[in-house]
């Protein structure tokens, strides 16, 4: 009996012994390269035409506008600015769905604080523009509290005719000028 327990430990070290060279050897060849064949041309031969593969540019990821939360974002696409009639502060009937938008948008983005800046164009004194200035951010603020922005959120300041974005002194000009823009401050991405 003594025979055959002897006979089975050393068959069983010899199969392990093959297993473990069949795996050496399987590991030493996914490690090796394959031998290369012939080498290629670099050079098509004269006798035959170039390869021609259509030229393509490289392709640059779709422009996928301003990252939701950011400035560009408001500016882009709710749009910072709103325009009054001369020497009015009442917001237009046109300019009321820019100002919904801005209401929306800072709604959604709560830790956003703006600045309403009011302006004028430059016909009349300084003291009179200023307070025409302050009065347009005023009705700025006040619609955007009436759609639920934060009045705790949102800072007026009047520049009156100090910052025309159109220098011309034409009706043109002087409409650009008058308006209030809304100034992200804080708390965009």
């Amino acid at each position: 009996m003594r025979r055959n327990w002897m006979s089975f430990d050393t068959q069983r070290v010899a199969r392990l012994a093959m297993i473990g060279l069949a795996a050496a050897s399987l590991a030493a060849c996914a490690s090796r390269p394959k031998p290369a064949g012939p080498a290629a041309p670099t050079q098509p031969a004269p006798s035959e035409p170039a390869p021609s593969y259509p030229q393509q540019a490289p392709q640059s990821p779709p422009n996928q506008g301003p990252l939701p939360g950011t400035v560009q974002d408001f500016v882009i696409n709710i749009g910072e600015r709103i325009y009054f009639d001369t020497d009015s502060y009442d917001v237009r009937s046109d300019a009321q769905p820019t100002l919904a938008a801005q209401a929306q948008w800072l709604n959604r983005y709560p830790a956003v604080r703006v600045r309403i800046e009011g302006n004028a164009d430059e016909r009349g004194t300084r003291e009179y523009n200023l307070a025409l200035g302050a009065r347009r951010a005023n009705a700025v603020r006040e619609f955007l509290v009436g759609q639920g922005v934060s009045g705790s959120r949102i800072e007026t300041l009047s520049y009156g005719k100090e910052r025309p974005i159109d220098a011309g002194s034409s009706e043109d000009s002087w409409a650009k000028n008058r308006n209030a823009r809304t100034a992200i401050t804080d708390g965009a991405r």
